[in-house]
């Protein structure tokens, strides 16, 4: 069989056939065992020389099965569309082209302008589904984001999982709704004018649910190290079948959902010594299964490497092609600046206005250094790379959740100096991300949870304490003052938002409104033109950019001041200084009281520079009258 030939799983024929397809190399029979009112009815597939089984049976649209293997146990389908109770439940045959699509003039996404927005569909809503999602559409179009970004929606065990847990990579999440329901969100979403892109894990498989190796355990590997679990299999013996179970899946995604993308996570630990890299082939399906539609292709890469950007280089074929990079270089310098702490993985970050100065200004920090916490060399250099393709973020899933408490940046550094860093993020060319309720500063937290038997569990939430001990502050709390973070569904309802708070948190929503209105509508913002600024250090706590426009009056002058009120004098970085026949004039403070600051104080430059404390100053250039 060839992928072009043939598609995984139960694929509806009409008039009551389906054919079934699975990849079972270990096994020497594989029967469709369809539930029925008497029963299980085993029908049989046939065998290929590559371990595929595969047949044409008279099973409707509807009908729920599992395969039956060596006349023995029957596990759910590997490429399963649809697992109505959880994993360890039957499949169920669904028709992925019956849905009534009206979305055929939205014309998928391209990378500039984006504003990404990462949710978790179980905590966005209180009912957390689909459904209860696309109400809230409206209400983040107004915001200002144009992608939404949703986390993992693979098929999981229990009642709640964060999504990096999932175990059924062709089935959405029973738990949030049903296929269609999903369809109904994409389709309701471009009608608003809103892109959506899904996070897919490849790297690993959840611990409970997975039974990949009961048809072939080539599946996996143990070739490769793994912090997270048995990787996949994508460069050893077999390899080729495990790799197009991937791409079917990519493909899926896109052609079955009308999806605009991917954020493929953890490329880091996506283990492969082949000459073409998996990486690399999900970029190539990907594109292919939305022909005519720009897509957004974006990578975790914890080693910021370059070659993930790079185009396919038709001799070496190494470039992976992907659009965009998430950069953590930023939010750990950030992170640093906003608590003053730099444990574990942001012990090598300062926070200094020099040093988010360099991130900015060459989209990332470690481009090959020396980096201490690994005790190696870490990054590629980015400086070149398009401003666009770099993906910044002051808080995503993983660096909320990776707290004791997972707390958000507002509650720990307070909402002024927040405020500041949000409008460095929101100004500047790369591509700006935000973390579900980061635009209201909402009061929940953001954990780490998962619904297991109690023995798993409890082996889960000690791995998990294991894992938060590197912060040496986190360790002292677990192993010495005897707290324990909460878990399961204490843990998930807590970090569920609670919209109402759009209404009582008003001033914030209001404050990422307006700056996502200037970085959409300003003439000098919305260019994303990283060759157009300049920049300086005024201080250890203070630096400057300046947004060059075209003419007189045009230029843009932002200054960030994370610490104390700054007096700059002597006045000697020449950046400050308007255009001859100008004056400076706000644009925006992040402390006006519209916003919920003290107000909105501003140097004009006719007089000594006083750059307020904590807070973060866009000015524009004006005609003196």
């Amino acid at each position: 069989m060839s992928s072009a030939s043939f598609k995984l799983g139960a694929l509806p024929l009409g008039h009551g056939q389906t054919r079934f397809t699975v990849w079972a190399k270990d096994r020497a029979r594989v029967d469709v065992a369809v539930e029925s009112p008497g029963g299980p009815s085993d029908l049989p597939l046939k065998r290929d020389s590559d371990g595929y089984y595969s047949a044409v049976h008279p099973v409707p649209v509807g009908a729920r099965y599992k395969y039956r293997l060596d006349g023995g146990e029957a596990f759910a389908d590997p490429a399963s569309r649809f697992q109505p109770e959880g994993p360890h439940g039957p499949s169920q045959v669904v028709d992925s082209a019956a849905f009534p699509w009206t979305d055929s003039k939205f014309g998928g996404a391209v990378l500039k302008g984006q504003v990404l927005y990462e949710l978790h569909v179980g905590a966005y809503t209180a009912e957390g589904t689909y459904a209860a999602l696309q109400r809230e559409l409206k209400s983040l179009k107004s915001l200002g984001v144009t992608t939404l970004e949703l986390m993992p929606l693979n098929a999981f065990p229990g009642k709640f999982n964060w999504g990096y847990d999932g175990v059924g990579l062709f089935a959405p999440c029973a738990v949030y709704g049903t296929p269609d329901e999903l369809r109904a969100l994409v389709n309701e979403a471009h009608a608003e004018g809103l892109a959506v892109i899904l996070d897919v894990v490849y790297n690993h498989l959840g611990p409970d649910g997975n039974y990949l190796a009961q048809f072939a355990k080539s599946y996996f590997t143990d070739r490769h190290p793994s912090e997270w679990g048995t990787p996949l299999n994508f460069d050893g013996e077999d390899s080729r079948f495990v790799r197009e179970f991937v791409l079917q899946n990519t493909a899926y995604w896109i052609e079955e959902f009308h999806l605009d993308g991917l954020r493929v996570d953890a490329t880091q630990n996506l283990h492969d010594a082949s000459k073409r890299h998996i990486v690399g082939d999900i970029v190539e399906r990907a594109r292919s299964a939305a022909p005519g539609k720009p897509i957004l292709l974006i990578a975790e890469s914890e080693r910021q490497d370059m070659q993930l950007l790079k185009l396919k280089d038709a001799d070496k074929e190494s470039g992976l092609g992907v659009d965009a990079l998430w950069v953590d270089d930023f939010h750990h310098s950030a992170r640093v600046a906003s608590t003053g702490n730099a444990e574990a993985y942001c012990q090598d970050y300062r926070g200094t206005a020099p040093e988010l100065l360099s991130c900015v200004q060459r989209n990332s920090l470690y481009q090959g250094q020396w980096y201490a916490w690994q005790k190696q060399p870490r990054g590629n250099p980015l400086r070149k790379v398009p401003s666009p393709r770099a993906v910044f973020f002051l808080q995503n899933h993983d660096q909320v959740a990776n707290t004791l408490r997972g707390t958000r940046m507002h509650a720990l550094a307070g909402e002024s100096r927040t405020r500041a860093l949000t409008t460095l993020l929101l100004t500047l060319p790369q591509t700006p991300m935000l973390f579900m309720g980061q635009e209201f500063f909402a009061s929940s937290p953001f954990h780490f949870f998962v619904d297991h038997g109690d023995e798993l569990q409890k082996k889960v939430n000690e791995g998990r304490e294991t894992f938060l001990a590197q912060f040496p502050s986190a360790k002292h709390a677990i192993f010495t003052e005897g707290y324990h973070p909460c878990y399961g569904a204490q843990a998930f309802e807590r970090s569920k938002l609670k919209l109402e708070e759009r209404e009582t948190h008003a001033d914030a929503l209001l404050f990422h409104r307006e700056l996502l209105r200037l970085r959409r509508e300003d003439p000098v913002l919305s260019r994303q033109d990283a060759d157009g600024i300049l920049g300086a250090a005024l201080s250890e706590r203070v630096l400057v950019l300046r947004f060059l426009g075209e003419g007189a009056s045009a230029d843009r002058l932002l200054l960030v001041n994370l610490g104390a009120q700054l007096t700059f004098s002597p006045c000697s970085e020449p950046l400050l200084a308007p255009d001859p026949g100008t004056i400076w004039s706000l644009l925006l403070s992040s402390e006006e009281t519209r916003f919920g600051g003290r107000g909105g104080v501003y140097p004009t430059g006719e007089g000594p520079w006083t750059v307020p404390g904590e807070c973060a100053l866009l000015l524009a250039a004006k005609k003196k009258v």
